[in-house]
């Protein structure tokens, strides 16, 4: 999905996961080791960066290694992320729903375009935002380029990705098909607040406190 550019310059360079596990390493690398194995032991994945196959993939095996672990216990993922590649962020999509946990999401600073849809598609109920976080969503768009024929199909694809996602996004929001296309024409930024009121999230929260009592019920999802 198409990255807002300024978005983009805040995150580059940031670690999105532990450079073992897809980050871009670098001097910090045994503290980046030990924070986030220290996340994942209180079943936290936290997707920092933009959406991406390395990262994708990381979250993708954090999600089955925490499932695999108890697959009972809710798993939180934090997003702050300006977005990125539909393929990578469907991957993170369909193994959330993959494995019999419910994927707690927490939104904090900027969930916008594939970090926007992850947000909004966590389990019903455990879709959070921090205060002051903010939420953008758009349709997908990709370059194209190549022979007429080539361009024909990536045209068809383009086409059937942006109908999934908006087919996706109106059932997690509850808001109709038709609503979220028009919506989704043109950026549309949502404070805390709104995407609340959008069905984007379920709750805006202060405190991780707030979360885990809602969040970390005895039963699963059905």
């Amino acid at each position: 999905m198409n990255i807002d550019s300024s978005a983009a310059d805040a995150h580059a360079g940031a670690p999105g996961l532990s450079p073992s596990l897809g980050g871009n390493g670098g001097g910090l690398s045994l503290l980046d080791d030990n924070i986030y194995t220290r996340l994942l032991r209180e079943r936290i994945v936290f997707l920092g960066s933009e959406v991406r196959d390395a990262n994708a993939n990381a979250i993708c095996a954090q999600l089955l290694l925490l499932s695999a672990e108890d697959p009972e216990a809710d798993i939180f993922l934090h997003i702050n992320s300006p977005g990125g590649s539909v393929d990578a962020g469907m991957a993170i999509y369909d193994t959330m729903n993959y494995i019999p946990n419910d994927v707690a999401t927490v939104g904090m600073g900027l969930a916008a375009s594939m970090g926007q849809f992850l947000l909004c598609a966590g389990a019903k109920g455990k879709r959070y935002a921090l205060p002051h976080a903010r939420i953008m969503m758009h349709q997908p768009s990709s370059g194209m380029g190549g022979s007429a024929s080539d361009i024909k199909i990536q045209a068809q694809q383009s086409l059937h990705i942006k109908k999934v996602l908006l087919d996706l996004i109106s059932e997690h929001t509850g808001q109709s098909v038709e609503q979220v296309t028009v919506d989704a024409d043109r950026d549309r930024w949502f404070t805390a607040a709104e995407a609340l009121d959008y069905g984007l999230v379920d709750q805006v929260i202060r405190s991780a406190k707030e979360a885990s009592d809602e969040g970390r019920p005895a039963h699963k999802k059905d």
